[in-house]
């Protein structure tokens, strides 16, 4: 049977559990269909690039499938009917990923940087400023005159 990699973006007001119960409704349909659902990752809520229906933010989830090709269009229109899922995206991969997704694996990357102690900044030395000495930008300019001096010397 075809692999398939499905993910589906719900309404941010939709609770967590709403969100399972969906992802449940969507296994049972593959289920019925004679496929499987081989790993179901939730994402959790992420900021969205721009706004898609009025929504800043979406519950991001991912179900990788092993189904025939009526089950993921069975699938899709369901979700097209769904007034809680505001996108979804199917692609067709030929094997599916061992281990967490690349968006899980960053979470935990993300994690482990911020139980380092390290900020945004906190892992670099320097910065964009801080390679400048003297803290300033003007270099060997001089002082600046105040704006009445200045406008006195130019008459």
């Amino acid at each position: 049977m075809p692999l398939y990699e499905h993910v589906f973006l719900a309404r941010q007001d939709a609770s967590t559990q709403q969100v399972d119960e969906l992802t449940a409704q969507m296994t049972g349909i593959v289920e019925q269909g004679g496929g499987k659902v081989t790993k179901t990752e939730s994402w959790g809520v992420r900021s969205l690039t721009y706004r898609m229906n009025k929504n800043r933010k979406a519950h991001f989830v991912l179900m990788n499938i092993d189904a025939p090709s009526a089950v993921v269009t069975e699938i899709e229109r369901q979700e097209r009917i769904s007034e809680d899922v505001i996108r979804y995206l199917t692609v067709r991969v030929e094997e599916h990923e061992e281990g967490p997704s690349a968006m899980m694996r960053k979470a935990d990357r993300d994690r482990e940087r911020d139980d380092r102690g390290g900020g945004f900044r906190g892992d670099r030395e320097g910065g964009f400023r801080g390679d400048r000495e003297g803290g300033g930008f003007r270099g060997d300019r001089g002082p600046r005159r105040p704006r009445d001096e200045e406008a006195a010397t130019e008459e």
